[in-house]
């Protein structure tokens, strides 16, 4: 078989030259018929290697018959069922051949946004341990949000996958992101989805958030990652271009570095609009809603009545509250920074929230409140006992009862 060289040069001398066969049979060293074929073929010579037999070759047709009945069934449960004792790598590879002809067809098309049409939405749990406080480690989820036309990427690492603490950073991450995209679409996220009959439907409080926000929500159905492959990319994206050779000391040093990356992130040439998210945030922003004249407040809150302890416990760490309110009922306020007590309109205890488990946390002012509530009592106590008390004479019992 002649090269690619001598094959376009046979044609250039046929054409350009107009060399007769013969003519360019003795120029090229090649033989006549050589010099025929080549002026005769559609395209460059290639070589074909010939297939070589596989051993699974005699079994194809026992694969596609199981195939045909279980479309799903494991390779290595098709190795048992047809005596297959070779090496499983040929049978895997012929099945994943032949497995997409038994199974349906599940196209999906490639999406373009409108400015401000909607954002994708999603919990990633970086890889990395972090402190938090009373020497311990945790790896807490991170929400993620990708903007579909400007792809503006925003994340925030917040303290657990509880409800109070997804939305808290949900509406501080579209703070950041300038403006409430028309909908947002989400997996099945418990604290925000719940499945009836089916369908993904949105939590209470999940309801009362996106409601006051007036965003519409879009649940995905189980196990279809690509219907969010905006935010599962962005998810990937952070774990290969953030996170390698990072060192965090907390919670907020993670999201400060984050921070920083997000701004080159977004000014970065992105390979599908072929120009930077920030080229467009601003035609994105402009098509958002706008924020309500009131946020929603999406922080836990309960009500609760302090004992003699004084402490209140939240998850899993217990807060002082000052001594004044033993006894009365309060109103608790948490969201991702602070645990607020109130006393009617009064501020009984301010704690910075903990991201460690089995805390205790006590304010130095609430002890020595309760040191001065404390010797208060005992000095009352001490009055009490010095009051001199009538001793009756015990023959009056005895009149009284006429056993005297």
């Amino acid at each position: 078989m002649i090269s690619v060289e001598d094959w376009a040069e046979i044609r250039r001398l046929h054409r350009s030259e107009q060399l007769s066969i013969k003519e360019i049979s003795r120029r090229m060293g090649v033989a006549r018929n050589t010099v025929r074929s080549a002026l005769k073929a559609d395209g460059p010579p290639s070589y074909e290697r010939p297939r070589r037999a596989w051993a699974v070759d005699e079994f194809e047709n026992q694969i596609k018959a199981l195939l045909a009945e279980f479309p799903r069934m494991p390779a290595t449960v098709i190795a048992e069922r047809i005596g297959w004792e070779r090496s499983l790598t040929q049978l895997k590879l012929r099945v994943a051949e032949l497995r997409p002809l038994y199974l349906p067809q599940d196209p999906v098309q490639r999406t373009s946004y409108q400015p401000g049409e909607l954002a994708q939405w999603d919990l990633w749990f970086p890889p990395a341990d972090i402190p938090v406080g009373a020497d311990q480690l945790a790896r807490p989820p991170v929400l993620v949000g990708v903007s579909g036309y400007s792809r503006w990427l925003v994340g925030l690492m917040i303290p657990s996958r509880q409800a109070h603490d997804i939305l808290c950073g949900h509406l501080s991450l579209l703070i950041e992101l300038g403006g409430v995209p028309r909908a947002g679409v989400y997996d099945n996220e418990s604290a925000l989805i719940t499945r009836r009959q089916g369908r993904g439907r949105p939590t209470r409080a999940f309801d009362g958030f996106r409601g006051t926000l007036g965003m519409g929500v879009i649940a995905l159905r189980p196990a279809d990652p690509e219907a969010k492959g905006l935010v599962e990319r962005a998810n990937g994206y952070l774990e290969t271009s953030f996170m390698p050779g990072r060192r965090f000391t907390s919670p907020a040093d993670f999201n400060g570095q984050l921070a920083e990356w997000l701004v080159r992130a977004n000014h970065r040439q992105h390979r599908v609009l072929r120009c930077r998210p920030a080229d467009r945030i601003a035609d994105d922003r402009r098509a958002m809603l706008g924020f309500p004249p009131v946020l929603p407040d999406p922080a836990l809150r309960l009500s609760t009545r302090i004992g003699r302890d004084h402490h209140i416990r939240i998850d899993t760490c217990d807060y002082s509250v000052h001594p004044k309110a033993i006894g009365r009922r309060v109103e608790v306020r948490v969201d991702l920074e602070r645990v607020l007590v109130r006393l009617g309109t009064e501020v009984v205890a301010d704690h910075r929230r903990s991201w460690a488990k089995h805390a205790t946390f006590t304010d130095p002012g609430h002890v020595e409140a309760r040191q001065v509530m404390v010797l208060e009592r005992d000095r009352l106590l001490a009055a009490t006992t010095d009051d001199e008390v009538e001793e009756r004479d015990l023959a009056v019992y005895d009149r009284v009862l006429g056993v005297a």
